[in-house]
């Protein structure tokens, strides 16, 4: 992979505090607009392009408590969403927690039976299982995310899909990814690390589990309660159930992030378990068409990049298509970035590449 050039990412004070800038998840461009999400957090942050055809530069950030606009489902309303996939569709920022659990570090001072004991404390955190539609309305020019606007002259609700209704519950008895529920996602476990929505269709990529060498994405068509309309509900598919599976053959990778491409889906694909790489960009051609559950493979699943890692940072972590979607231009973002992407105290540098012509 060449990287064509790269973008300056520029955070606020609070943001550079939290480590904001250094664990980034989640990304997706908006016209001059960046939303931007990182693991650590329960916010949605949005940056803006010095210039929108070419930018260098995304900064002046503005952010957003999720807890603002939809009622979050943990005690802590600020406590971590690990936010893993954003998404931008018609007049909706979309989303989706990790819906993972986590195991405990070993870190540098823990050794023997504390070490061990660490190493087998497994937790899960309710902000963590959201899939969050929030209405977009215009404030000065910007974006900006709004608990209710209205649409032609129809009232829009920010909305979410959590407690009792939430993947996890919805998933208990799957065949597939029922048994890996009590996993932690870095252990092969249900690990959510991707959205992309087209139409009324929105597709959840999973990072694990990976089966045999085939990752999964989830396919759903959420709407809002007519009676609650702060909740979102799953509409059935044809088998009744609320989830439709899909499988991709990703050389045994899973999937870190989704980004629409017309029709078709750019899978960012990684390892699932605690590895560095490898890093691919693959294209699911005709994604957004299927009428029935996929086995893609071969002609329907194509590679088009290697990505560059580090040996403990630079992990890619978010896809976004920058500009035309004919120019192949494509931002990608990392988590624990190499020291030098971290040009300023408050700057981390993001890579743009470009999809090979077909």
């Amino acid at each position: 992979m060449t990287v064509e050039r790269t973008v300056r990412l520029r955070f606020g004070h609070a943001s550079h505090i939290a480590a904001t800038h250094s664990n980034l998840s989640a990304v997706r461009s908006d016209g001059r607009v960046l939303w931007i999400a990182g693991d650590e957090t329960a916010t949605v942050e949005r940056l803006v392009a010095d210039d929108e055809r070419h930018p260098t530069e995304y900064a002046g950030q503005a952010t957003f408590r999720l807890a603002d606009l939809v009622d979050l489902p943990g005690a802590d309303p600020d406590a971590e969403a690990d936010v893993e996939g954003l998404a931008r569709s018609g007049s909706f920022l979309w989303a989706v927690g990790s819906h993972s659990l986590r195991r405990k570090r070993i870190k540098a001072q823990h050794t023997g039976d504390k070490a061990l004991k660490r190493l087998a404390r497994v937790e899960g955190q309710d902000n963590r299982q959201i899939l969050v539609r929030l209405p977009i309305t215009d404030v000065g020019g910007l974006p900006t995310p709004a608990r209710e606007v209205v649409v032609d002259g129809v009232p829009q609700r920010a909305a979410v899909l959590a407690g009792r209704d939430n993947l996890r519950a919805l998933l208990r008895d799957d065949p597939h990814l029922g048994p890996f529920l009590p996993i932690p996602g870095k252990d092969n476990g249900l690990d959510i690390e991707g959205i992309a929505v087209h139409g009324d269709r929105v597709y959840l990529g999973l990072r694990g589990p990976v089966l045999r060498g085939w990752a999964f994405v989830l396919e759903l068509r959420p709407y809002a309660d007519p009676h609650r309309p702060e909740r979102l509900r799953l509409r059935p598919f044809g088998d009744g159930l609320p989830y439709r599976k899909h499988v991709l053959d990703l050389d045994g990778l899973g999937v870190r992030d989704l980004c629409p491409a017309g029709d078709d889906l750019l899978v960012l694909a990684g390892p699932t378990m605690d590895l560095d790489g490898p890093v691919r960009i693959y294209r699911w051609h005709d994604a957004c068409r299927a009428e029935l559950p996929v086995v893609a493979r071969a002609d329907e699943l194509t590679r088009e990049l290697e990505l560059t890692y580090g040996e403990g940072d630079d992990h890619a972590e978010g896809l976004a298509v920058l500009g035309p979607l004919e120019e192949g231009r494509l931002l990608v973002v990392h988590d624990s970035p190499a020291q030098a992407r971290l040009t300023a105290a408050d700057t981390v540098l993001a890579d743009v590449v470009r999809l090979p012509t077909r």
